[in-house]
């Protein structure tokens, strides 16, 4: 049995600059990962089938969900003669802007990988996974990255200074494409990548927190107000900056020392159910 972890990822920046000839937006904009993981589990199976186990009933464990598809993707592609179990233990939000789907889809391949001793690099994954979704190349390295294209063209930088980040989720569930569809380009918006690029490369935390800037956001709090009820009260209680993730609806606020977070997470548990308290990683 082969085990893999499927971290979490936020936005520290999002920026749109054209919808492309393909109906997709370019985008330009650093992704992380934080210490909220989804666990997956992989056994090799005497027939050819893929069987996926999830611990959340109103989770599909069918082509519906991407963890199947990369399955189904990497067992066509290096013509595998065996099928796999997937058993996935989901912690991550769904339909969060936290890439959870995504990363279960890499972390899929990752596991199919070293199950039946691929060999594969990374990098070669993360080409064939941007057939299935923009983020999963990201998701495969799980590191930290300027993202751009739609998303699939990399280029890994230094992890981000190291900070908590209090994740919170409101109840409501946002469609990227409804997000995307109602964005207005010709809006003026700064997004402030380049910032955040030299914050982490400086080590510099105050800087990284000035620079944190999604051009989605505002789009999203139209849809749903809530989002900046909950950036402003994690500013108000101490975070050091916050941000709305990729589409949202789900916020993160960044705090240096364990209690200043703990007072952000505790002053966010009042009015959102879904909060957590984790550590950056990159």
């Amino acid at each position: 049995m082969i085990f893999e972890t499927a971290p979490a990822k936020i936005n520290l920046t999002l920026d749109t600059l054209f919808k492309r000839d393909d109906g997709y937006h370019e985008v330009e904009m650093i992704m992380t990962t934080v210490d909220l993981n989804d666990r997956l589990s992989f056994e090799k199976r005497n027939d050819q089938k893929i069987v996926l186990k999830v611990d959340k009933n109103f989770i599909p464990n069918d082509r519906k969900n991407l963890a199947f598809k990369a399955a189904e993707l990497m067992i066509k592609t290096y013509e595998l003669k065996q099928g796999v179990t997937i058993t996935l233990d989901k912690s991550i939000p769904v339909a969060a802007g936290l890439a959870g789907g995504s990363s279960d889809a890499a972390a899929t391949m990752r596991g199919i990988n070293r199950l039946f001793e691929l060999d594969v690099p990374k990098s070669e994954l993360a080409a064939l996974s941007a057939s299935l979704g923009s983020d999963i190349p990201f998701c495969v390295y799980s590191e930290t990255a300027v993202c751009r294209g739609r998303g699939e063209k990399l280029e890994l930088i230094n992890r981000p200074p190291s900070s908590w980040v209090i994740i919170a989720k409101p109840a409501i569930s946002l469609s990227t494409a409804d997000i995307y569809k109602a964005l207005n380009l010709d809006h003026p918006y700064t997004v402030h990548t380049k910032m955040c690029y030299d914050a982490i490369k400086e080590d510099d935390y105050d800087k990284m927190c000035k620079s944190l800037t999604n051009r989605l956001e505002e789009v999203s709090i139209g849809l749903c107000p809530e989002i900046k009820k909950i950036k402003e009260n994690m500013i108000n209680n101490g975070a050091d900056g916050a941000l709305m993730s990729g589409s949202g609806p789900t916020v993160f606020g960044l705090a240096q020392r364990e209690r200043q977070a703990r007072h952000v997470y505790n002053a966010v548990s009042g009015c959102c159910s879904e909060v957590y308290i984790v550590r950056m990683l990159g």
